[in-house]
């Protein structure tokens, strides 16, 4: 959650916390291309005097402000680049030169830039546990180069505007209009799903000839798909059923197809993983949240660079993206959404709930009070399938506001919503100092540890044993092994 988001006049429909449900789902797809799901207005880069900032320019400026900018690790970025520039000399095109960015999200996410500019998270690269399955996500990168992928896809994306066009603006008949929008998403998806098939292929036979393992891509997809499981348990949501019409294939398809092309080249056990130097690099990496832009564990979430705390109804689970914090009860019949928006001085609270930036609000259920020594307001709105409770709360020099929603309206769940507003409060100095990341920790198995005793190490309350699997690459009834090295999450 960044300070400064241009959302302040923007005006919000009953759709908006049903989409913010589908924007928890969204974080736990894989891999894309364009991070248009993440929009923020910060500065751009610097152009020369006198220049505007060129189309690669302004897309890297949203990419930065959309992922928490970039991550410095100097042994992290050395490897990386050390691997891309084997994958290069043994691609189709060695001509081609990329610049990649770590960027400093716990995202599992990777995409490229027509122009060769790469972009890996943190996560992902946490998430890799040998040189081979970094060396995978990197190389299926450089195919969408090498095939040109964006430019095509750039020319479909706007045949397919013009489809639009043509559905909304000429076409009488309403059916035959949405029937022929139909047909081009469709004819759009499939093109995209054959193009990450391809680069998939392309990306396993670059790696097979840069000596590393063809089975990395297998491996990291498949614990790739089981990440997205977990991370969809928290909010009851399927991590697949964004697949339809989408521009990735379902995930065990991909496995399946990765397989398949590294069988052409090997069988297992061939080329270099190289776990041990690889993980060496990972220690001391931040895991999850970065607390400078704020992070959530369990149901509280902490700012200290903005320095304020809250804690969510019981049964949320909150997520941290780069416009707001949003959070989904168990079942998704209750979602929230607390963003922070610039309201006038001379504008009171009350006048600013009333000010219809938000459909439907109930003007005679406006109540002024004060939330810990805070001005606050709060009003109800309704939708078409969703109630609302609003509340806007000025701390310092912006308004922070909470937009609460159920589906089945009651007065016990609009008490679990004030409640958890009362809990907004400045966290203290010593608050604030205390907050650290969590780091990855590599340790060696000892002769009595097990994956319970090793997972009971991690500064992680849920699902311990899951995530120390998940994130060590091991099956579920795999056992670790004496003197292997393998990633804890620490304070």
């Amino acid at each position: 959650m960044k300070k400064r988001m241009n959302i302040g006049g923007r005006r919000i429909s009953k759709n908006s916390v049903r989409g913010a449900a589908i924007a928890l789902a969204l974080l736990a797809a894989a891999c894309t291309n364009t991070p248009d799901n993440k929009q923020v207005s910060l500065a751009l880069p610097a152009a020369a005097q006198g220049e505007q900032p060129t189309a690669t320019q302004r897309e890297h400026a949203r990419i930065l402000a959309s992922y928490g900018g970039a991550y410095d690790n100097a042994r992290v970025q050395a490897e990386i680049e050390k691997t891309v520039d084997r994958l290069v000399a043994a691609s189709e095109r060695p001509d081609l030169r990329y610049k990649v960015t770590i960027l400093n999200s716990p995202a599992i996410n990777a995409f490229a830039l027509p122009n060769g500019q790469l972009y890996i998270t943190r996560g992902l690269v946490a998430l890799a546990n040998d040189k081979a399955e970094i060396a995978s996500v990197l190389a299926h990168e450089m195919g969408h180069v090498i095939a040109r992928h964006a430019a095509i896809r750039e020319e479909q994306a706007k045949q397919a505007a013009m489809i639009s066009h043509v559905v909304n603006d000429v076409l009488s008949d309403p059916q035959t209009g949405a029937l022929a929008l139909a047909k081009s998403k469709l004819t759009m998806a499939a093109f995209s799903r054959a193009q990450e098939f391809e680069a998939d292929g392309i990306g396993v036979g670059m790696s097979a000839r840069a000596g590393f393992d063809p089975f990395g891509a297998s491996r990291f997809l498949t614990d790739m798909q089981r990440n997205a499981e977990i991370k969809a348990a928290g909010g009851n949501a399927d991590p697949r059923a964004l697949d339809f019409l989408s521009s990735h294939p379902a995930t065990p398809e991909r496995v399946q197809n990765a397989l398949a092309n590294a069988r052409q080249f090997s069988g297992p056990g061939a080329g270099e993983r190289d776990k041990a130097d690889y993980l060496a690099t990972l220690d001391g990496v931040i895991y999850g949240e970065d607390p400078s832009e704020g992070f959530a564990r369990g149901r509280k979430f902490q700012h200290p660079k903005l320095g304020f705390t809250f804690t969510a109804p019981p049964g949320f689970s909150l997520d941290n993206t780069a416009q707001a914090v949003l959070g989904l009860k168990d079942g998704g019949g209750e979602a929230l959404r607390l963003d922070v928006v610039s309201v006038p001085t001379e504008q009171t609270l009350p006048q600013y709930l009333r000010s219809g930036w938000m459909d439907n609000v109930d003007a005679a259920s406006v109540e002024e009070f004060t939330v810990n020594g805070f001005p606050a307001a709060t009003a109800t709105a309704t939708g078409e399938q969703w109630s609302f409770r609003l509340y806007a709360v000025r701390f310092g020099s912006d308004v922070y506001r909470f937009i609460f929603a159920a589906k089945s309206k009651s007065a016990a769940v609009d008490r679990t919503f004030r409640e958890s507003v009362a809990t907004f409060r400045r966290m203290s100095l010593k608050e604030s100092e205390q907050v650290h990341p969590l780091r990855l920790k590599i340790v060696t198995v000892g002769a009595n540890d097990t994956v319970e005793s090793l997972a009971h190490r991690m500064a992680i309350t849920d699902r311990q044993v899951e995530r120390f699997r998940v994130i060590n690459g091991l099956a579920a009834n795999e056992r670790v092994k004496p003197g292997e090295k393998l990633k804890i999450v620490v304070e």
